[in-house]
């Protein structure tokens, strides 16, 4: 007997890829999806297919993992540049510019040079990174960290929009926000109705929330100056949002600002590595305490509203109303709105 051979055929129905006849706009409606740059990297080295796709994508987040220092004098950095106060509170701004250093000093960097950390991006740079996407149309950067150092159990946060310059600015701040003791009730005054105590006055308390908002517009202005290149090299954009991983910070441009953006011939500030903060009013709004939902409070509540003294286009007072009622979530769009009722103070600083 003869042993007969058998041969195995290949099955031509499993050599062909069903992934093939996805339609490219479904495809990359599934990139699109995923949005962190990372991922979309990964994907781009599965096929020649998606190599192609991948820098088509609409939506790409960058979440930068580094930040390292930038030359120059912060001191320098935070003179004003009108050389004449307007009036006293213009003039106390100037006074405690210098005081401006301690939160920022706050991040140094690992070789310990004691320089103070700017978001000077490198090492993996957005702008690097976004070079080979040629239609990105909603960006968003991701920063490792927020750039104002604050004690523990101090909250500080802000929300800033930007076209070629400073348009809007919302700061949230407290002294302490904690657990609310179960069965504990906070007494407030009969007689309260926002009124600022004399302690804030006497206890440094206004020189505090001067100090969070100079220090926050700084951060903003230098957010904003890091996104020039990426602007420039990205005509596609319609959203950008550049943000932190601690949450503190974020700045916002959409497609009319960011129109105006490139249609600006605006500079960045001489003498520091951010764009100019122009000359703004602030409305200050303070509570002594405020209890948040989830059982928690917060003391030394304050809400500053800055807007820039000359900004053209002036949105009305109930678009102004949403900007702030809508720049936080959760337990702090409860205390911005209970902020929002409390007496307005008026401040005024020069541009910086």
């Amino acid at each position: 007997m003869h042993a007969t051979k058998s041969r195995i055929h290949a099955d031509l129905a499993l050599d062909f890829d069903q992934f093939d006849c996805l339609p490219d706009s479904l495809v990359l409606l599934i990139l699109n999806k995923l949005d962190d740059v990372r991922s979309l990297g990964r994907c781009s080295a599965v096929s020649k297919r998606f190599n192609v796709l991948v820098p088509l994508v609409h939506d790409v987040c960058v979440k930068v993992d580094r930040v390292v220092t930038v030359e120059g004098d912060l001191d320098d950095a935070m003179n004003l540049c009108s050389p004449k106060p307007r009036n006293i509170i213009s003039h106390f701004l100037k006074l405690i510019l210098s005081a401006i250093t301690k939160p920022f000093h706050v991040m140094h960097n690992p070789n310990g040079t004691g320089r103070p950390l700017f978001p000077q991006l490198a090492h993996h740079s957005p702008v690097q990174v976004l070079k080979n996407f040629s239609d990105v149309r909603n960006l968003r950067v991701d920063l490792p960290r927020g750039d104002v150092g604050v004690e523990e159990g101090v909250l500080l946060k802000w929300h800033a929009d930007y076209g070629s310059s400073l348009q809007n600015c919302v700061i949230l701040g407290g002294t302490l926000v904690n657990c609310k003791p179960a069965g504990m009730e906070h007494e407030l005054s009969s007689d309260d109705n926002g009124s600022m105590p004399e302690s804030f006055y006497t206890n440094s308390g206004l020189k505090l929330r001067v100090v969070w908002a100079i220090s926050c517009l700084i951060a903003a202005s230098t957010r904003h100056y890091l996104l020039w290149s990426i602007i420039k090299d990205h005509p596609t954009l319609r959203n950008l949002v550049l943000a932190d991983a601690d949450g503190q910070g974020t700045l916002c441009m959409g497609t009319q600002q960011l129109k105006e953006f490139r249609e600006s011939q605006s500079s960045a500030s001489a003498c520091s590595n951010r764009t100019q903060v122009p000359a703004c009013n602030m409305k200050l709004k303070y509570a002594p305490y405020l209890e948040l939902p989830g059982g928690l409070a917060l003391q030394g509540a304050t809400l500053l509203i800055i807007k820039p003294i000359d900004h053209g286009g002036s949105s009305s007072r109930k678009e102004a109303e949403a900007f702030v009622s809508g720049a936080f979530d959760g337990p702090l769009s409860y205390a911005v709105k209970a902020l929002m009722k409390r007496r307005t103070y008026l401040l005024e600083m020069n541009s910086f």
